[in-house]
């Protein structure tokens, strides 16, 4: 069993911390894009084998979170 690389781990521990800071705001204040696209970004990493795909899908889902108006 070979042990996934530094790069891959801290993006992954990185990116999913972003994900829990944008699932806790959108619970917090009750708007769904922001606890969907949190939760996204947690969950994602776990299923991504490629450091260059795991930080391509990131900026997606922050960009997503930019542009897409709210739901309230």
């Amino acid at each position: 069993m070979e042990l996934p690389s530094f790069g891959l781990l801290f993006s992954g521990l990185l990116i999913g911390a972003v994900g829990l800071g944008m699932f806790l705001y959108g619970k917090k204040r009750p708007e769904p894009k922001c606890l969907l696209i949190g939760l996204a970004m947690c969950v994602y990493p776990y299923f991504v084998s490629s450091v260059v795909w795991m930080w391509i899908i990131a900026v997606a889902c922050l960009a997503a979170a930019y542009a897409l108006p709210s739901f309230e």
